[in-house]
């Protein structure tokens, strides 16, 4: 499995946890199997489109994913990904 840390905004969908444990071969897919655990959690990351918001920021092993392939950045067994919104002004986290 590969760890997650949840920021403060979506604890509320995790049950308060600050780290959890997801699956996928890239961040996309990632994203997804999140959803399937925290229903609502891909609609807070991802645009209508099924795109990464651009006010959110995913880091792979504190690699930002906007410098390597995006959702579909590659991942394996014991990665590290935070997700972190961007602090200054934009949209509300609902």
């Amino acid at each position: 499995m590969i760890k997650v840390r949840i920021p403060q905004p979506l604890q509320k969908l995790t049950g308060g946890m600050e780290q959890v444990e997801a699956g996928g071969k890239d961040v996309k897919s990632l994203v997804n199997d999140l959803e399937s655990k925290y229903p609502g959690v891909k609609d807070r990351i991802c645009d209508d489109a099924g795109k990464i918001r651009r006010f959110i920021n995913i880091y792979v092993n504190e690699e930002d994913i906007r410098f390597l392939e995006g959702d579909a950045t590659a991942l394996k067994e014991g990665d590290e990904i935070s997700i972190i919104p961007a602090i200054a002004g934009g949209q509300q986290w609902h």
